[in-house]
């Protein structure tokens, strides 16, 4: 069963494939970019991670967990991380080390597997003034008169394939401030000179006649790369917001670099909107996945809802949309108990990995799987269903075991209230859902009922 998935350089469908199958050493490589470790990641950074974790489960189903190599950065030093330690007046690891901390936490308790190497940006400064001395060698980079060191992209013409980004509009979006030092205004930053009032006490010594400074924020993904996993990775993934300028820039240092192709496949999952707008806390509509737990949603509810939209489609998400990823989280719940542990003759719920398979079609997916359980397949045991769900990343064990079950006296309410809707007295149904409210239920109306849910607290 071939993985499909879309390549944003190609614009095409291509099998996600190991290049050389038949050498007992030979893995598939994935990078994905990881968080700027400055401030929380909210749910719009871990639809990313949480879509590259389904990724990396299906390689794994697909190679076996030996044969695949996951690597993830932690951005620990750029314009932001040295912001932050400013702003509080500490030292940059001291703020970078604490974010780190809790985005681990996140990723554990959204059941993401851990990387098989997450390398940090302050850890491989050696790498990256490396390559920067290699592309000043190749008259890739020059040394700007401030000390900086900038990228050339008049020498690179294949720059701009990635995101199809047109001349005019490279000219426009690469305008910076310190446009003097370059020689062209699309020039970027492979390294930056010291600068005391912006970095404080941060800088290394700079690569071969350039100034003490630090790296810019592109070079950084490419050395890591580079050191973990070689010239070129098999896969490349990571949020569209950062196909320009960061993975174009990639591409450009390390092929420049390194003489060979980057990276074979590139995969862009999309934006995430929250109640159809985008998400800022000006507009109320911030979620970090801290915010949910503490209004009682679990986290598995909160991943099932991410991948609930096709990865490369703009996805809404909503606290409509979360109450019933729970709804469907508890329907599931339900189901695993009643499975057999018998032996596995047939894998019913494989249609569930076929439509991952498919393009990362998840809401194919949990089309499959729901409607495997709708059907009541005799032959399903828990060992299909558990490899499901293990494609998805969803942990039962992990979800809240709330009430199921409203109490009689609830249920007798929700009766009255069905009978009054249906009678046209609205006034009689309003404070009976008042009632419902109050002891701790939602009435969700369909067309042909109603269901009763625990209120979140």
């Amino acid at each position: 069963m071939a993985l499909r998935l879309h390549d944003s350089l190609t614009r095409r469908l291509q099998d996600l494939r190991r290049p050389n199958p038949d050498d007992a050493k030979d893995v598939f490589t994935f990078y994905c970019c990881g968080p700027t470790v400055y401030a929380p990641a909210h749910i719009g950074n871990f639809r990313t991670f949480v879509v590259n974790d389904v990724l990396r489960r299906l390689l794994e189903l697909e190679y076996g967990a030996a044969k695949v190599r996951h690597v993830r950065n932690l951005t620990d030093v750029d314009d932001r991380t040295i912001g932050q330690a400013k702003k509080e007046g500490r030292p940059l690891g001291d703020i970078t080390r604490h974010w780190t901390k809790l985005f681990h936490e996140d990723c554990a308790a959204l059941n993401c597997l851990v990387p098989h190497a997450e390398p940090t940006a302050t850890g491989y400064i050696k790498e990256q003034v490396n390559m920067i001395e290699v592309l000043l060698q190749k008259g890739n980079a020059y040394r700007a008169a401030d000390g900086s060191v900038y990228f050339k992209l008049s020498t690179f013409p294949e720059y701009g394939g990635l995101s199809r980004i047109r001349e005019r509009e490279l000219q426009v979006t690469n305008t910076v401030a310190d446009a003097d030092h370059k020689d062209s205004v699309s020039d970027f930053a492979l390294w930056k000179a010291y600068k005391p009032e912006e970095d404080g006490d941060v800088r290394w010594p700079g690569p071969d006649g350039a100034a003490p400074g630090r790296p810019g924020w592109h070079i950084e993904c490419s050395a890591m790369s580079k050191a973990l996993l070689g010239d070129t990775i098999d896969l490349h993934s990571g949020g569209v917001d950062l196909l320009f300028p960061h993975h174009e820039n990639e591409i450009a240092q390390s092929q420049c670099c390194n003489g060979t192709t980057f990276a074979r496949h590139w995969y862009h999952s999309e934006h995430l909107l929250v109640d159809g707008t985008t998400m800022s806390k000006s507009k109320g509509n911030y979620y970090t996945l801290r915010d949910l737990l503490d209004q009682g949603y679990s986290a598995p509810a909160v991943r099932y809802a991410l991948l609930a939209g096709h990865p490369r489609k703009q996805l809404n998400f909503t606290l409509d949309s979360l109450h019933a990823a729970e709804s469907a989280i508890r329907t599931l719940h339900a189901y695993r108990a009643t499975l057999p542990t018998t032996e596995d003759v047939n894998d019913v719920f494989r249609p569930v990995q076929e439509a991952l398979h498919d393009d990362l079609n998840t809401p194919a997916a949990f089309g499959a799987l729901f409607t495997i359980i709708n059907r009541r397949e005799t032959d399903a045991t828990r060992a299909s269903f558990d490899r499901a769900l293990f494609a998805l990343g969803l942990d039962l064990d992990a979800a809240s075991p709330a009430q199921t079950t409203a109490p009689s006296a609830v249920t007798a309410l929700a009766e009255q209230r069905w009978a009054a809707k249906q009678a046209k007295d609205f006034a009689a149904a309003d404070a009976l859902r008042k009632e419902i409210t109050a002891a701790g239920w939602s009435m969700l109306d369909r067309k042909d009922g109603y269901t009763l849910e625990p209120v979140k607290k």
